[in-house]
């Protein structure tokens, strides 16, 4: 089995950061890309970032200069630091992986989703 936990949401006034964690676990052998989505109220899931096994990242427009992706592959891990926060970044954050276990060469996993609220 793979799970997949976020952490590091909460409410922060616009202006402000925070840092969403990503950690993988269970049986698994390889990672590939590591992705964070937002859901948006009463909108569907977009992606926001992606970030390579070997560290290539990509952003989407809204987010560029004020997001950054990282990744600790020790540690099975991925961060979102998100600086400059605006309301319209307010969202269930959701991880998204592409892992290679014992068993399955090619898995895609959700996270359950940590809630950022950007808000005064």
């Amino acid at each position: 089995q793979v799970h997949v936990v976020e952490s590091g949401g909460g409410l922060v006034q616009p202006g402000g950061s925070l840092r969403l964690s990503c950690v993988v676990s269970g049986t698994i052998t390889n990672i590939y890309d590591m992705r964070w989505y937002r859901q948006a109220p009463g909108a569907e899931r977009d992606l926001v970032a992606t970030i390579t096994n070997d560290g290539s990242t990509k952003y989407v427009d809204s987010v560029k200069g004020r997001f950054t992706l990282s990744r600790d592959n020790a540690k099975n891990t991925v961060y979102l630091q998100m600086n400059s926060l605006k309301p319209e970044d307010t969202g269930v954050y959701y991880c998204n992986v592409e892992v290679a276990t014992r068993i399955v060469r090619f898995l895609e996993v959700w996270g359950q989703g940590t809630l950022v609220t950007v808000s005064l």
